[in-house]
């Protein structure tokens, strides 16, 4: 019986590496971006002990039937233990460069927020699940948007306003794909907008609101608010077409370019890599990306779907925004990019929502009958 356990957990983890190996070989890129040659303090090996614990977690996800996060229950105690935790970083939390956004202890720090990206999204796909033949309804429209606004806004508070537009997406994305009308697609827009005026005039800071403006012009006030995103198009724009070479750009190891290792990492890393490099990246994001939709469409359950489609809206939307920031065509938020940018519990969250899809479409292949007909359980 051991041995066919055993087999049964190879088997399980030989099937996971469409998933595995591009998120390993993005974070490897990602701590080689990390690494300056030449002596001075890298954060590449705290990085690396990271990887090894996300992958640990991935590991367990994957040898684990994860199909306990369809319970009723555990999404219930899952969503209010974010919004606890989100309120507690409120309360107690010292800022960090003006946002309430982390909890210290000592060298580490863990940030509430990505672990409600999870949540989040297994919320909503318990939600659309239930109800996707009665999406057309405009009260589950609200509900919904109801329920996600209630943790983008405790995010917004902080402030965090590239997480809090990244879940914002994947709500988006998520109505999408159950099922909206197009009349009900006009109505989001329009509360979309109007919703987008009360934050700009009520719920954006001064600075924010300076980045913003700074976008539009960043060479008015290059030395101010423009400065992160001018430095940012330069460190990208002089890696040319195949870069300055590993650890040789000037733009982030000079420190010119703030923050390379986590909200800049796609500058500092197109600066070394140029523009094969950044192909490269943009590849193995789309395989990655390519993969969860595959397993998206295998799904045995409307559950396992949702669920699998809201992680690969979580990516897409980091992908897009992070990169979108970096080569100056969005304004400067603050946002990682999956599996690159330096920070433990992201790239934790990250593995584990790999290792939860790989769990749910293994077991929703050993018995999609048993489990379909329990779409509706819990």
């Amino acid at each position: 019986m051991s041995g066919l356990v055993r087999a049964d957990a190879v088997k399980a983890l030989f099937n996971s590496w469409p998933l595995l190996l591009p998120a390993l070989a993005l974070a490897f890129l990602g701590v080689l971006t990390m690494h300056p040659f030449g002596g001075e303090s890298s954060l590449a090996p705290r990085q690396l002990i990271w990887i090894g614990v996300g992958v640990a977690v991935f590991i367990g996800c994957v040898l684990s039937d994860m199909h306990i996060i369809r319970r009723t229950t555990v999404i219930v105690a899952g969503y209010a233990l974010a919004l606890g935790l989100l309120v507690l970083l409120l309360l107690f939390a010292h800022p960090v460069q003006g946002a309430k956004a982390w909890f210290s202890f000592g060298a580490f720090s863990f940030q509430p927020a990505d672990l409600a990206k999870l949540v989040l999204i297994a919320f909503l796909a318990k939600y659309f699940s239930r109800r996707h033949v009665e999406m057309q309804q405009i009260r589950h429209l609200i509900l919904s948007g109801i329920y996600a606004a209630i943790i983008i806004g405790l995010i917004l508070i902080q402030p965090d306003l590239g997480t809090a537009a990244i879940l914002a997406g994947v709500w988006f994305g998520m109505v999408l794909v159950s099922g909206i009308s197009k009349k009900h697609l006009a109505i989001v827009f329009v509360l979309g907008a109007i919703a987008a005026a009360g934050l700009w005039f009520f719920g954006l800071h001064d600075y924010q609101r300076t980045r913003i403006v700074a976008f539009l012009n960043p060479a008015a006030d290059i030395r101010g608010a423009g400065y992160n995103a001018y430095q940012a198009v330069v460190a990208a724009g002089s890696g040319e077409l195949f870069g300055k070479g590993i650890g040789y750009g000037t733009q982030s190891k000079l420190r010119f370019l703030p923050e390379y290792e986590t909200d800049f990492i796609f500058a500092a890393f197109a600066e070394e890599w140029g523009f094969v490099g950044v192909s490269l990246v943009l590849l193995l994001y789309g395989l990655l990306l390519f993969n969860l939709l595959s397993i998206a469409r295998r799904a045995a359950t409307n559950f396992d779907a949702f669920f699998t489609i809201g992680i690969m809206l979580l990516f897409l939307a980091h992908v897009f925004i992070h990169a979108g920031i970096n080569l100056g065509l969005l304004p400067v938020t603050g946002t990682t990019i999956p599996f690159m940018s330096y920070g433990g519990s992201h790239i934790v969250m990250e593995f584990a929502a790999l290792g939860i899809v790989a769990s749910l479409a293994r077991h929703g292949r050993s018995a999609p009958r048993e489990m379909a007909g329990q779409e509706y359980e819990g």
